[in-house]
């Protein structure tokens, strides 16, 4: 029988919590995978389950988001467990840490610092880490981040600080400054450079016109997969294979899939 608001019919947030919690506890102490679990063999697994958040993200699948998002907070609920085992931390400590930290670094809301719009409270934000011992506004992004995903934030945190373009002219020109070093740089370790700086410009660029390069290059990367898998099938159902089709053929098959209605 099912406990919870009688209006509803559902759990508080406050009881489906604790049910994950008491989950969780018999988990560990009755399943043998549950219970091989260390927070370093959790990592990788923690890690596909953010890109799997962020797919359905981008398919705007909402039924989708709402099972990821509960197999990340099943991770998160792990990791507090196991910490717990060893007395380190548990789910309270990470809670109540959290709830400080949000009421510490919104001023605006929770003393009386005046702000004027988001990007005061982002400046307000990185210069409150460093009050808290961080050496660079930097030092929050993390390493292991995708480059692509990791330059966008290196770039908005130094943004923060007031090291930034003015107008995204600039920017552009700096994009065409890239494009011809890259273009001119002799083969080897030079180019790679700066095709490397070209693509750190692009990636300003595309942060001025408020474009997320990150989702720009993976809805290609769909587009791309799309047309490629509709080239493969009609070669198929064609009778050929597409490694001995000439380019003019191909080129006829890809031009079809653009065409397709709802081709993405």
């Amino acid at each position: 029988m099912t406990t919870g608001n009688p209006e509803t019919g559902r759990r508080t947030p406050e009881e489906a919590f604790g049910r994950l919690l008491s989950i969780m506890n018999e988990l560990r102490e009755k399943c043998p995978w549950d219970k091989k679990q260390t927070i370093s063999s959790l990592r990788h697994l923690s890690i596909e389950e953010v890109y799997e958040l962020a797919d359905a993200i981008l398919d705007g699948d909402m039924e989708k988001i709402k099972k990821e998002l509960g197999d990340l907070l099943l991770h998160i609920v792990f990791y507090a467990k196991i910490a717990s085992e060893e007395r380190k931390f548990d789910i309270t400590g990470v809670i109540n840490a959290l709830c400080e930290k949000l009421i510490h670094r919104h001023p605006h809301i929770y003393g009386d610092v005046k702000v004027s719009g988001d990007e005061d409270v982002k400046k307000n934000w990185e210069a409150l880490k460093l009050k808290e011992g961080n050496e660079s506004v930097l030092s929050g992004v993390p390493v292991s981040l995708p480059a692509l995903v990791k330059a966008m934030r290196i770039q908005d945190k130094a943004k923060s600080t007031g090291f930034d373009w003015e107008h995204k002219e600039d920017v552009w020109e700096k994009v065409k400054e890239e494009m011809q070093e890259f273009l001119h740089a002799p083969p080897g370790e030079k180019k790679k450079e700066e095709f490397g700086d070209l693509l750190f410009s692009l990636v300003n660029y595309a942060r001025f016109i408020s474009i997320d390069p990150e989702e720009a290059l993976e809805r290609t990367n769909k587009k791309f997969i799309s047309r490629y898998k509709y080239m493969e099938s009609s070669a198929k159902a064609a009778g050929k294979n597409m490694r001995e089709m000439n380019p003019a053929e191909m080129d006829a098959l890809w031009n079809e899939a653009k065409n397709l209605p709802g081709s993405i």
